[in-house]
């Protein structure tokens, strides 16, 4: 394995738990190099970065996967990575909130939605 691999282990796991890993392990059978790059590039290059922590990483990322409107399972995902690593659940409505602006109502409606869906499950 190599560095940038284990890398994005170690933040994938502080990010999202056994989440993660489940949709790693559901590359595995089908395309395990896709599942590596998933784990490379984006957990072992960018997110290891200086400059931002996890937690305004994820605060982005949620803006980013809100305003795609297109990313359900996604946003599901890093809502849930943003409150593993500290970003409250009125953050994360502000987020949506301020994403209407740009993104339109139906992104914003829809990624309130997967948010209610994290807050019941966290509950």
């Amino acid at each position: 394995m190599t560095d940038r691999f284990e890398q994005g282990l170690e933040n994938l796991r502080k990010i999202d738990g056994e989440a993660g890993q489940k949709v790693i392990d559901s590359l595995q059978d089908i395309s395990p190099d896709l599942a590596r790059y998933t784990i490379e590039y984006p957990f072992g290059d960018i997110y290891a970065r200086p400059g931002l922590g996890l937690r305004e990483r994820e605060m982005a990322t949620i803006a980013a996967l809100t305003a795609m409107g297109t990313a359900q399972p996604q946003l599901k995902v890093h809502i849930q990575a943003g409150l593993n690593v500290g970003v409250t659940k009125t953050e994360i409505e502000e987020i949506i909130i301020q994403i209407s602006v740009y993104a339109g109502f139906p992104a914003a409606l829809n990624a309130m939605q997967v948010a209610r869906e994290v807050f019941c499950d966290a509950a």
